[in-house]
């Protein structure tokens, strides 16, 4: 997300970084360069003109002037400025309601329904509570199929009428959700091309008739400067609590998300991040700005990892590690659980520097890493346990039970040493970064 605003922004970060006192010339020509960044990822130009003239006018401040690194203080104002511009604080959910009611709204195609069984996962997991999922979208076809079979994916209950009065639905829901001691339910009400007085209508008619805690606008951050205007729209009609983004590991260019808030004041509560039905994660303004300018995510990537990581395993793995007793079954163990946290090059970016040292763009082919477990599951335990009895006629049966070479055996055996090597001079606090 976000990777050629990034890469722009950073460009111009790193020669005002080179500056030993900043005038007002080299400061209209990064911040020319910034205000051509932010409106190439489309983001609005009443905000890319306010934000320019933010940026300009603290730059030029007398902070500034007595700086020893002025550079440095330039580029906090800059991340400053955008934290601001992307809401500032984040913005928790109103979950106070016994059920709280959750009722997401937004045009066909903006990943509602898929956003609604997301969601309801994401409550699940991090709350421990019980939520149902309710089909109102009784128009488009086979979208009540599509909400169930996610429904039973994820093992959550789905509440369904058939093509019934989405209103009655509700409230039937809602009684159904008391009754069965539900703590959430997320409504999956219908959309349209495009914004029409019978669509509001009917999303208005529901939400007076069961006041959700929450109506939150699923919108396609693809969508560009027309995202502002469906916002509006909406807004309009239904007092919006907030939005999601979605598909923002797609081609985007971001201007949605660096506009909304700023022109709309609705803040942005989460963003979808995959296709998969746990990449859904809060919307952190100030990480988000770490990100965008290559500072990095490392609160994020520690929160994800400590969501479906075994803490008893991680704990036992240390301690071989520690000792240098860690062997190929402990290797395909910390491989399963790394896979848990979804594609590894999402992870990468999220890095500080991961651009300054090329991976920003990496792409890691999953069947590379299905190969490493392939070739792993076809040794014996006790070759897993102890790899130095591995010799050629070994490694042949290795290869073949696993349908791979005898040289892809041996470059996994000698990634294996060297990642030991660097465990154990880690351990032993004699590492030392190779840059």
């Amino acid at each position: 997300m976000f990777e050629s605003l990034g890469e722009r922004l950073q460009n111009a970060m790193d020669k005002i970084k080179g500056y030993g006192k900043l005038t007002e010339e080299n400061i209209s020509d990064i911040t020319r360069e910034i205000r051509l960044a932010l409106l190439e990822a489309d983001v609005n130009y009443k905000v890319v003109k306010e934000f320019i003239a933010n940026v300009k006018e603290k730059a030029l401040g007398e902070e500034v002037a007595k700086s020893l690194k002025p550079g440095e203080v330039f580029v906090k104002i800059v991340k400053d400025e955008l934290v601001e511009l992307l809401g500032g604080d984040a913005k928790d959910l109103n979950l106070s309601g016994s059920p709280a009611i959750l009722m997401l709204v937004g045009l066909q195609g903006s990943g509602k329904t898929t956003t609604n069984a997301k969601l309801a996962n994401f409550l699940r997991k991090k709350h421990k509570k019980r939520p149902l999922l309710v089909a109102c979208d009784v128009y488009r076809p086979a979208a009540i199929d599509q909400l169930k079979q996610l429904g039973k994916e994820l093992n959550i209950e789905v509440y369904e009428e058939g093509k019934k009065n989405p209103v009655e639905i509700c409230k039937n829901a809602l009684a159904y959700a008391k009754e069965n001691h539900y703590d959430y339910i997320l409504i999956d009400t219908a959309g349209r091309l495009h914004i029409d007085e019978e669509l509001m209508q009917e999303l208005e008619n529901i939400q007076n008739e069961i006041n959700p805690q929450e109506t939150i606008l699923v919108i396609d951050s693809m969508m560009g400067q027309d995202a502002i205007n469906v916002i509006t729209g909406f807004n309009d009609r239904l007092s919006l609590t907030g939005a999601i983004l979605t598909k923002l590991d797609g081609d985007t260019k971001g201007g949605a998300a660096l506009s909304i808030r700023h022109l709309t004041n609705i803040p942005i509560k989460f963003i979808g991040v995959s296709e998969k039905l746990d990449g859904l994660e809060p919307f952190y303004p100030e990480r988000m700005a770490s990100r965008i300018l290559g500072m990095g995510d490392l609160l994020s990537m520690i929160e994800k990892a400590e969501s479906v990581i075994d803490e008893t395993e991680a704990e036992n793995l240390a301690k071989k590690m520690k000792k240098g007793k860690f062997d190929l079954e402990d290797f395909l163990v910390q491989f399963k659980q790394i896979k848990k946290l979804g594609p590894l090059e999402n992870l990468i970016k999220m890095i500080p520097g991961a651009s300054k040292m090329g991976l920003n763009n990496i792409k890691i082919n999953p069947k590379d890493i299905a190969h490493i477990e392939a070739i792993i599951q076809s040794m014996t335990p006790e070759e897993r346990r102890n790899p130095d009895i591995l010799k050629a006629s070994r490694k042949r049966r290795i290869a073949s039970g696993s349908g791979r070479s005898v040289e892809e055996v041996n470059r996994l055996l000698k990634q294996f040493d060297q990642m030991k090597v660097m465990m154990k001079r880690m351990s032993s606090g004699n590492f030392k970064m190779p840059f």
